[in-house]
């Protein structure tokens, strides 16, 4: 099916969906790379245009990859909402933007719809907005998740703490976290990205993140970032694991070279729950957190991280753009109900992000999609040293997203990753975020802070050192074999 579009008497023709998508994508260093982005600005506005007149049901009808060869597609489909779509299949795109920067759209309606919406149509609409559309229509949503705590009410910002350390030792790696914890961080995770892919290590590093939960009473989780398959090795092991964290793609290709499939994905997370049922937590149970009793969401155990550009550099994108493609794998995300999500925005480089306006844009359609989609989105506010942007670029994005109400950031020291040599956002940030915003941590992590001293009211406390000299002095009591 051909569809076409005139801008001042140029004519302009797209074979099918997938290059119409394409095409009306905002600038990309990856499309660009894979050749698929628009020649021209003026290609790019003709390709909106028309994209603009597209039903959405036409877009169901006419799934990007096929779902025989992709299974993907196939789960798409499969937890599509028919139903609830029969309210929006007549709507075009263009009318679907409408409806969702409109007071019609409400939080109530939106959460209703969300398994009504496809990947393909959230990407659609995406590309017809401007960011401040995107911030506009994501503000609106609020996807909530239970583990030790609660994320994502409206007015809480959580962050996830990253003591990534260069050897994995786990002093340097439990200093930090503390860091974090003393500047109010770690309510959405304390997550270590492993610098050895191994069994022993990871399951070390699971047990000392445990310890240090429970010695300090924190109601947070804990999460050992390796492969999926590496962390179920670890509880095989007798490993603790809150969440199981995998990066996932919009492809099956994609997720194939990720080492990862759907049916890994499900019984990953269906041994992590009987996990946690063995260690008395229940769908409705409690759990005993140092002194502290807290509550621990039986379904919300998953941890997934994503990013445009994944599957193009995996040579597993089928000819579709980055932003269908991300919006793909929130399709897979949503149906594991995760604790946590995030796009890491600008870390697989410049080759698919080249430059600070591309990174902002893709981070807020990221986190748009995901909200739309009905996932809990964070965001990993970041960039490599040798993509043209710097930390002023990285803090205006850090500014729109707590707008638009992303659930969590990233904690790191001095927002420099010693492990991972990429620049993300800092423990200052998250401070700056919640007093510029009038944003507080999550409910039950703020009532430890409040109890430790270091929160008095709703802010850092400016004293308070003898409670933090007390935290301190547990850390031999946490670093024990």
């Amino acid at each position: 099916m051909f569809y076409r579009s005139t801008i001042r008497s140029e004519s302009f023709t797209f074979a099918d969906l997938r290059e119409l998508l394409a095409k009306a994508n905002e600038e990309k260093s990856g499309d660009q790379l894979a050749g698929l982005a628009a020649a021209s600005v003026r290609e790019r506005v003709a390709a909106k245009w028309a994209l603009a007149d597209v039903t959405l049901g036409e877009i169901v009808a006419n799934p990007v990859i096929d779902p025989d060869q992709d299974d993907v597609s196939r789960l798409i489909l499969d937890t599509h909402d028919r139903a609830g779509f029969a309210e929006l299949r007549s709507l075009t795109v263009g009318e679907f933007r409408e409806f969702l920067l409109s007071e019609r759209a409400d939080e109530t309606t939106l959460q209703r719809l969300r398994f009504a919406i496809t990947p393909e149509m959230a990407a659609a609409v995406a590309k017809l907005m401007s960011n401040q559309d995107l911030v506009l229509a994501a503000s609106k949503i609020r996807n909530v998740t239970h583990c030790r705590n609660t994320l994502g009410e409206r007015g809480v910002l959580a962050i996830r703490v990253q003591p990534n350390h260069p050897s994995d030792d786990l002093r340097g790696i439990v200093l930090s976290a503390l860091d974090g914890l003393l500047f109010g961080c770690g309510d959405a995770v304390i997550g270590v990205n492993p610098a050895a892919e191994s069994v022993e290590s990871v399951a070390a590093i699971e047990h000392t993140l445990q310890r240090l939960i429970e010695t300090l009473g924190v109601p947070t989780q804990s999460c050992c970032l390796a492969h999926i398959s590496t962390q179920l090795a670890a509880l095989e092991r007798g490993a603790p694991i809150d969440l199981l964290f995998q990066s996932i793609a919009g492809t099956q290709a994609a997720n194939q070279s990720f080492g990862v499939s759907l049916s890994l994905l499900r019984e990953g997370r269906e041994r992590v729950l009987e996990h946690h049922a063995i260690r008395g937590i229940g769908k409705n149970g409690m759990t005993a957190i140092g002194s502290r009793p807290s509550a621990f969401g039986r379904h919300n155990v998953m941890y997934f991280e994503t990013g445009q550009g994944s599957a193009l550099s995996a040579e597993a994108h089928h000819g579709v753009d980055q932003v269908t493609l991300e919006a793909r794998a929130y399709g897979v995300a949503r149906v594991f109900e995760p604790f946590l999500v995030n796009s890491v925005v600008g870390f697989i480089g410049p080759e698919y992000l080249a430059n600070e306006r591309q990174i902002i844009r893709a981070g807020l359609e990221d986190h748009f999609l995901g909200k739309l989609l009905g996932l809990p989105m964070g965001c990993d506010v970041c960039y490599t040293n040798h993509a043209d942007a710097d930390q002023n670029s990285a803090d205006n994005l850090l500014m729109l997203l707590t707008a638009a109400g992303c659930n969590y950031f990233m904690g790191v020291p001095c927002s420099d990753d010693v492990m991972l040599n990429y620049q993300s956002t800092s423990y200052h940030d998250a401070a700056a975020m919640r007093r510029l915003f009038g944003l507080r941590p999550a409910p039950e992590f703020e009532a430890w802070l409040q109890a430790t001293g270091i929160f008095n009211g709703t802010q850092l406390a400016l004293t308070g050192d003898e409670s933090r000299q007390r935290l301190i002095g547990q850390l031999d009591r946490v670093l024990q074999s």
